[in-house]
């Protein structure tokens, strides 16, 4: 799927490192970010996510939510935020999706083009290499 300028974002529910979520719901009437890293644990993907940690109070004085996707678990989760917060001396505040399922990042068109076979079932070979981001505001 690919989002257009006044789209609605798909909603979706998810188990994220802060608790299960549905994805509209979570958003309310606020801005939302939502930003996708491949793994949990890889340097470049820890350094990103504790950049985004550090501008907590830029993205609440813009009423601005923001959300991560990996493709690891919740516990996973949940200890990668340890390592995120020793190499940015930012805490986590925001939730990290658990997609192990690939179902939101299927959602999001977030896999590349060749992860995909002709009737659209994702090839098992493919690396769940998940990259994209999307912001979206529910209503106006």
């Amino acid at each position: 799927m690919s989002l257009r300028i006044n789209a609605v974002v798909p909603d979706f529910e998810a188990e994220t490192s802060q608790g299960p979520i549905r994805f509209h719901d979570w958003i309310g009437d606020s801005w939302a970010i939502l930003f996708s890293h491949p793994k949990d644990f890889t340097p470049v993907c820890t350094t990103e996510f504790g950049a985004v940690a550090k501008l907590s109070a830029e993205w609440e004085k813009r009423g601005t939510k923001v959300i991560g996707v990996s493709v690891d678990g919740v516990e996973d989760h949940k200890r990668w935020a340890g390592d995120i917060e020793t190499a940015s001396g930012s805490s986590v505040g925001f939730p990290i999706i658990a997609d192990e399922g690939l179902k939101v990042s299927k959602l999001f068109d977030m896999l590349p083009e060749d992860a995909y076979l002709a009737d659209g079932r994702r090839q098992r070979t493919a690396p769940p290499c998940v990259r994209s981001s999307s912001s979206a505001r529910i209503s106006s």
